[in-house]
């Protein structure tokens, strides 16, 4: 099945109504909704959302106007209040699912060791103590686990271990699982002790795509319209259109100039996966993702596919916004594969029980 017809498949599934035994997830850090879409497009009832943004927020309701939103500081929001808004009681969820912001561990960053944000993972333990439910997963940059990082990482696994359960942590590349985008990311997966003590061990899935999906098979039917590749453009500065003139598919722009705002700005080839596209490329300064011959950035469309949104997800805001909400958000069919392996999972769980039944 081509790519656009795989997303188009499970958009619908995302739009199937949920049976009243379907599994349920909470999300934390939701963004405009990358992880959520990858569980709905797995079967998943989503029962919360927490996402502190409003641009990205706005968004997030667009798509999911059936899921209670906390909008704000997820400090801000109390253990009985976010089970209230599930509407769960202790025990009762399937999945927790979160990705506190990354920045402090990113290789795109400074990777600040006391940088605070990264201490925003508490909070994501603490509600995950609260909700009690049966498996966890947790995302977050490769990063962590380079260099002194590393004991940042070990802290989270202690964190997460104490909190009663069993704890795998890999990094996946979600190019592996249909993306086409090079993203590798640290995926924690964790099942309830007492789950765990059946004999079903948190593991990972396999990648199920040993080449990835390239642009040009990405981008194949998309449509752009005249004003967002207006928007693309860059805008007068004739360092930057002398820099793309010279630069051939696969090229970054620091290879031409050693310019900082120009680093990290790159052509895509068509015949290979995308590099990673990260939120502040709209901005400029770290990742623009170019058109393989235009002399442009890649369009919202375009960015879409290669996030694997399908072309009807809605994105709310400016062009940058819209940018940075892709680029902010875990790609959805690489959250469907980790939520369809969880949910595979959890499924052993039942059969454990009918079996000492």
């Amino acid at each position: 099945m081509a790519y656009a017809e795989r997303l188009e498949a499970a958009w619908l599934d995302h739009l199937a109504p949920r049976p009243i035994d379907a599994p349920t997830v909470v999300s934390t850090f939701a963004g405009c909704g990358g992880s959520s879409l990858g569980y709905s497009m797995a079967g998943f009832a989503e029962r919360l959302a927490v996402e502190w943004n409003e641009k990205q927020a706005a968004s997030f309701v667009a798509n999911f106007r059936d899921v209670p939103l906390h909008l704000g500081d997820i400090a801000d929001l109390s253990d009985a209040d976010a089970l209230r808004l599930a509407r769960l009681s202790p025990g009762e969820l399937d999945v927790f699912d979160g990705s506190p912001p990354c920045q402090g561990f990113s290789l795109a960053g400074g990777r600040v060791f006391d940088d605070k944000r990264n201490q925003l993972f508490l909070e994501y333990v603490r509600l995950l103590k609260a909700f009690a439910p049966k498996a966890f997963v947790m995302e977050n940059v490769r990063g962590m686990v380079i260099g002194k990082m590393r004991l940042i990482f070990a802290d989270i696994l202690r964190e997460l271990k104490s909190a009663g359960y069993q704890v795998s942590a890999r990094v996946l590349v979600a190019s592996h699982y249909g993306v086409p985008q090079a993203r590798p990311r640290m995926i924690f997966i964790g099942i309830r002790n007492d789950l765990a003590a059946l004999g079903v061990a948190p593991s990972h899935p396999k990648p199920t795509f040993a080449r990835g999906v390239t642009v040009r098979e990405a981008w194949h039917g998309v449509v752009n319209t005249p004003d967002e590749c207006s928007v693309a453009r860059f805008g007068t500065n004739r360092l930057v259109h002398r820099i793309l003139f010279r630069m051939s598919p696969g090229e970054y722009a620091d290879k031409y100039h050693p310019n900082r705002q120009l680093y990290g700005m790159y052509r895509l080839d068509l015949d290979q996966v995308s590099p990673t596209i990260l939120r502040n490329g709209g901005a400029g300064g770290v990742c623009e993702a170019c058109h393989p011959s235009e002399h442009r950035r890649a369009t919202i469309a375009e960015l879409k596919r290669l996030g694997s949104f399908p072309d009807s997800f809605v994105l709310r805001g400016s062009f940058q916004d819209r940018w940075a909400a892709i680029g902010n958000s875990v790609p959805p069919l690489f959250m469907r594969a980790i939520a369809t392996h969880v949910r595979h999972l959890l499924a052993t769980v039942g059969e454990h029980h009918a079996e000492s039944a």
